[in-house]
This record gives C-alpha cells, structure tokens and sequence, in this order.
C-alpha cells in the first residue's frame, strides 16, 4: 500500500495542524504541519485542508442482512396509526408488483397507536397480495391471511406475530439469491464507510458464518466484521473452532473475525415483551426468554469455548438475571440494550467488567413508548450519564436497521437527548459529553496517536464544539480503513 501523508489536520479540541503520515497500515508519525516536506518518494499527500481527524468509527450492533434489505424496503415508521399503515399498504398493493409478490414493509410502532393492527384491515388493504409488515424493534410483524398462508403460519384476529416467530419469518423473508443479497449489502457498507465508519458486529439472527466468508471472497473490504454466533449455535461454532476474536478465514484475517456469543433473554419495550420488575400498565411483567439457569450454562460454555458473551437483556428484572449469571459464572462480556436499571445495579456494570452495549437513538425512538409503559420510571431508562458515573464502559451502537446506522445520530442522540424537533430534551440528566461519545464508538480510541491501526475519519467540523445540527449530521470528508480510503468525498483534494 502507497505510503500516505495527510496534509494539514486538526485534532479535536486542539487549533494547530499537524501532517499524519501513515505506513503500512498504521499511523507511522505526527508532526507540526508543513515540518516535512518529503517523507516517500511514492507518498500519496492529500490537503485536509485543517479539517479534523479521529479514530475510526463502530456500530457495536447491527443486524446486517435484514440492514441491507431494510432500504429495498416499504417503510411504514412515520404511520402515526394502523389505518395509516394500511393506506400506505393499500398504495403500494395498487401502484407495484404483481398478486404473488410479497409486499414486506418495515419500521410500524403499534405501541403508541390509539387504535390496533388487525388481520382483517391488512387483508382488505392487501387484496389478496401477501403482505408482512416488520415492527421497527424486529420482535414482531403483522400479516395478512394470504401472507400467512404463503410462509405456512397461524396467525390470530390481530395478524400478529412476536419474538421467535417474528424473527422466523423475518429470515424466511431474507431468502433471497446471494448475488442480489451481496450487492445490497455492498451498497449498504459504502453508506456506512461514508459516515465514518469502520467496523460492525453482526448480530444477524442466523448461522452467518458461510454468508460472510462468500461476501469477503468476492470482495467486500468496505468495513472489518465481527460475526456474532447465536447460543443454539454454539456447538456448531465449536466444531469450526472458532471463539471470539478468531479469524474467519486467512485471507481476511485482518477484517473478518469471530464476534460475541449473542443470548437473547427478553423481549423489547415495544412489544410489551421486556421482562421487568414491577407489571406493565395493561398486565404482565414481560417474558423471560431463557431460565436463569440456561443462561448460566450457556455463559459456562461460552467461556470454556473462548467466547465472549452479549447477553440481550431491556427490562430491569432481565438486566437483573443477566448480571446474576456473569457474577456467578465469572466471564466478562456485554449487555446489549440496557435499556431500563434499577439504581443497584448501575455499580455492577464496572463491578463485573461488563460493558453496556447501547443504542442512544432509541432513547428518542422510544421516548413516548416507554413513558406509557414505564410511568414514572424513565429517569432510569437510557441511563447512560449513570451508567458512566458508575464506572462503566459505554460501546455504541445502532441495532439497524432498528435505528440508522450512522454514529453520528447515534452520539447526537446520547449528548443531546433530543432531536431538531422542536421537542425538549428527554431527560437530559441523562446526556454524557461529546467526548466521552466518541470514546464508546470508537472502542475506547478518544483520539489518533502514533502507533494506531490506520482506521481514520476525516470530518468538517471539530466533533467537540460544533453545534448540535451539525454534530448530528457530520459532514465526512473520507474514510480510511488499515490507510487505504474506503470513502473519499469530492471535496478532499
């Protein structure tokens, strides 16, 4: 790879600029501005033009195939009732594809509608077409009679399917040719590099091992991937010899590695599924989705095997059971969501050297959700300033296509707690620095020095002052993963 010096950079926070010179993949020196002259004789210069670098960026949570096909998609999120999704469905219906076309649209949020889905609405707003419509959270989709005839599933008065159904027939929805699949996804991992970011974990709720070994071989270098593994496939993992951290395959060994061991505990705030201590306004305390016992044997196994365990867990009482059985079984690892802690429970975090696996947007996803759901309780919801006072570690993340997967939106949302609105900030005691934002989505690396893997960002504007609009919506100038530009904007000379 050609040697390469950025020319006239600034580090966040600080007025001077300095030249990076990057080699062989790592950030080889940093040096006052226009102190060198001439480094290589085959070096690569690019005027940044005093605009501002960081560390790469990474979205520690994402479902990337249902991510990929999420934008092929009918999106259905801004219906503010169920008979708006069914006129939105019933446009579709008449104005594209044929009758035996499956109609799948994305993002409906039913808890916060006044009225509620129906099987016969979407049946008449379907007009015989399959229709199957994918809660913005994944943990649950609406259909109609001719959809569930298609996919072969029962489905009652409401058209309703949750949790291990909903995630079924979402894959089912997912069988489509590869070649299609892998374009889609190459396009959706150069939106992402083009927000600055240079890594995911992929928590795709299947066997994702072949998928991503074909994707590589056949030239996806836009992002490094840590593939997750589901606990009824760990002893498939095992087989393969692979724990966290392990490379996939030789070729790629600098790209594509074994993620966590991912366990799914309980449900989502959306779909009332969230296990939780005290009862929901309309009944129930949610589901707990794995025994306590079974996680504590799962999370054994995990670590004889070398992995690391993410254990999916919203609710306060799920969180509960999830740190019960880290502190008993002795592993480190993560709780992905963390959505809803009790005040006891904050310490534990940095106590088992657990990190906080969070997703801040659905903070502002899920405001008026949960203020319904959990009255009088929300100053515990989202609590990543406690979370930080309490000594623990943040990683960021968006769990798209639930949210978007840009990091930016993602730290706008954890700094500010709020959006550009005009609504007021939601809980704003909550809100941690833009500092301390950058640090959990970039893996701890709060800045570029010497030594570093060459995952850069070069943006417009410092990522400490710039206002809020701005923040959210960072202009990214280029992106370079191990020194070589996987995105580059027309406006970097």
């Amino acid at each position: 790879m050609t040697p390469l010096v950025l020319r006239s950079v600034r580090l966040p926070g600080e007025s001077d600029a300095v030249d990076v010179h990057v080699r062989d993949g790592r950030v080889h020196s940093i040096q006052p501005a226009g102190s060198v002259l001439s480094l290589d004789v085959d070096v690569e210069e690019v005027a940044a033009q005093g605009r501002y670098l960081i560390p790469g960026l990474w979205d520690e949570h994402v479902h990337a195939t249902t991510w990929a096909l999420a934008s092929k998609r009918v999106d259905v999120s801004r219906a503010g009732s169920a008979r708006e999704v069914t006129e939105i469905v019933r446009g579709f219906v008449t104005d594209t594809a044929g009758p035996d076309d499956t109609l799948v649209g994305v993002g409906f949020r039913d808890a916060v509608w006044a009225d509620e889905p129906s099987l016969e609405a979407l049946d008449s707003a379907g007009g015989g077409r399959p229709v199957v419509l994918v809660s913005h959270d994944l943990h649950c989709v609406w259909l109609n009679s001719a959809a569930a005839s298609h996919f072969d599933v029962a489905v009652g008065a409401d058209g309703l399917l949750r949790e291990e159904q909903a995630f079924d027939l979402t894959q089912a929805l997912a069988a489509l040719p590869d070649t299609l699949v892998s374009a889609w996804m190459l396009d959706a991992a150069d939106l992402a590099a083009a927000r600055g970011v240079v890594g995911i974990v992929d928590f795709e709720m299947r066997w994702n091992r072949e998928d991503w070994l074909r994707r590589f071989s056949t030239g996806f270098r836009s992002l490094r991937v840590e593939v997750g593994v589901y606990g009824e496939d760990l002893d498939a993992a095992i087989t393969e010899h692979m724990y966290t951290g392990a490379p996939l395959s030789e070729a790629s060994a600098d790209l594509l590695s074994v993620g966590p061991l991912k366990v799914i505990i309980d449900g989502s705030l959306n779909t009332r599924t969230a296990y939780c201590v005290d009862p929901y306004p309309h009944g129930g305390r949610g589901v707990l989705t794995v025994p306590e016992s079974e996680l504590v044997e799962l999370l054994t196994r995990a670590k004889a095997a070398g992995f690391t365990p993410a254990v999916h867990a919203i609710g306060d009482a799920a969180n509960r059971v999830a740190l019960d059985a880290f502190e008993q079984v002795g592993i480190t690892g993560r709780i992905e969501h963390a959505q809803f802690l009790r005040p006891e429970e904050l310490a534990r975090f940095a106590a088992l050297g657990v990190t906080a696996s969070v997703q801040p947007e659905h903070a502002l996803d899920d405001r008026d959700t949960a203020e319904a759901n959990w009255p009088g309780s929300t100053d515990r919801a989202f609590p990543l300033r406690s979370l930080l006072d309490a000594g623990a570690r943040l990683a960021f993340g968006s769990d798209a296509p639930v949210a978007p997967l840009d990091p930016w939106v993602t730290m706008s949302a954890a700094t500010s707690r709020a959006r550009d609105d005009g609504r007021e900030p939601w809980h704003p005691e909550q809100a941690i620095s833009r500092l301390e934002a950058l640090t959990a989505s970039t893996r701890g690396r709060s800045r570029v020095e010497v030594g570093d893997v060459a995952d850069l960002v070069l943006v417009d504007a410092d990522p400490l002052t710039a206002p809020d609009n701005v923040f959210r919506r960072m202009p990214v100038a280029a992106t370079l993963l191990g020194g070589g530009f996987t995105f580059r904007s027309a406006a970097l000379s």
